[in-house]
């Protein structure tokens, strides 16, 4: 079992953006709104006219949980890490991981900006602390 992301048609542009360091977002051009997580249809409206379009990287944390313990592969290696829930500054909610900030540090609200870390063939979104 490995927890690198199934690779398809839909996703494929998302994650060779990320692959280049760079977030992308579904727009839905019907009702004007993002989402996330990409999928070929809007989750507001039900339209299929979506494209994908670059989003800023910045973020504010919305929710965290720091996993003392998970058996899963990769995750296992990892622990403790913390599990987070951000609110995209387009608008969309996202989980993810926050790295580079200990836990007495984090603070509902605080800012965020996207870093991408390598797992397996893939570069996954996680979000630190945003920088001055």
């Amino acid at each position: 079992m490995t927890a690198t992301p199934d690779i398809d048609a839909a996703t494929r542009p998302y994650w060779d953006a990320a692959a280049e360091g760079r977030l992308l977002l579904r727009h839905c051009t019907a009702c004007d709104r993002p989402h996330h997580y990409p999928r070929e249809f809007c989750p507001h409206c039900w339209s299929e006219s979506v494209e994908w379009r670059p989003a800023s990287g910045r973020a504010t944390l919305y929710t965290w949980s720091v996993v003392h313990r998970n058996d899963l592969p990769p995750f296992g290696e990892r622990v403790p890490y913390t599990a987070a829930v951000v609110d995209l500054a387009e608008g969309p909610r996202m989980m993810t991981e926050i790295v580079d900030c200990p836990e007495e540090a984090l603070r509902i609200g605080m800012s965020l900006e996207v870093a991408f870390r390598p797992e397996g063939e893939v570069r996954v979104p996680v979000f630190r602390p945003r920088r001055p």
